[in-house]
């Protein structure tokens, strides 16, 4: 014999997929006051990666890589580690 119909689907159970971290809205291109933050700020950090640069300045992964290029260029700041995944500049400080 057949077991008795229980009336309808059985219903799958939901689960959450946990939380959902808010998507960051960073500036894509360098305006005034942002570069003008840049060129100030940076000669106080002892640590300057691309990651500090997205986290304190709120701007793209991309223009803070362009950004350290020009700061290491002009002399602002030196390069301590180069590697493909990522680069380690300091302020630089005296003469060199």
């Amino acid at each position: 014999m057949a077991p008795a119909a229980t009336g309808g689907k059985k219903q799958k159970k939901k689960w959450s997929k946990g939380k959902v971290k808010d998507k960051a809205v960073h500036a894509v291109t360098l305006d005034k006051a942002t570069g003008e933050k840049l060129a100030k700020d940076v000669q106080s950090y002892r640590l300057v990666t691309v990651a500090v640069l997205v986290d304190r300045l709120k701007i793209n992964g991309s223009l803070a890589r362009q950004a350290l290029k020009d700061l290491e260029e002009k002399g602002t700041i030196k390069k301590i580690v180069g590697h493909s995944s990522g680069n380690i500049y300091t302020r630089a400080v005296g003469g060199d």
